[in-house]
């Protein structure tokens, strides 16, 4: 597998295809959309579908800033404990609401399983402008040290 680098010394920039992979091999992640005059964050579960991402959720804050017009993001991560190999994924893009007869059968047949309980009857489509992602060896903590770790000791002692 050839990679392309990037400045950060042992990072692997993914190509859309390995995010892609990356996002099917989980099902939760961060949501974030602008809600009146701030950015906020969702867990959601999603699920791969034709190079789009769907998920369920319910009427809320949620629901009505995801479908507010403005652009919309996702980001998932993952490790693999035996490697110590992380990832991250952000999709960029527009959400929609999934509302055809048929678009709603065919994603109800994602078998989408929302975590929390009560009414999930909106489906929307998140439909990428940008997917990007990166690999990356998990340092372990010994080597996060720095001068400002020393400061932060020195002032709880």
């Amino acid at each position: 597998m050839t990679s392309k680098e990037t400045s950060v010394p042992g990072v692997e920039d993914l190509s859309p295809e390995q995010c892609w992979e990356q996002l099917r091999g989980v099902s939760v992640g961060r949501l974030a959309v602008w809600v009146e005059d701030h950015p906020d964050i969702f867990p959601i579960n999603y699920k791969v579908d034709h190079g789009t991402l769907v998920f369920r959720t319910g009427e809320g804050t949620k629901l009505h800033a995801a479908l507010g017009g403005a652009a919309v993001a996702l980001e998932a991560d993952g490790v693999d404990q035996d490697s110590g190999i992380a990832w991250s994924v952000v999709v960029k893009g527009q959400a929609v609401a999934v509302k055809l007869t048929q678009e709603v059968l065919d994603t109800v047949g994602l078998l989408l399983f929302p975590w929390q309980a009560g009414r999930k009857d909106a489906f929307v489509r998140i439909v990428p402008t940008s997917v990007t992602g990166r690999r990356f060896k998990v340092a372990p903590p010994l080597t996060w040290w720095s001068p400002l770790d020393d400061a932060t000791r020195a002032g709880l002692e």
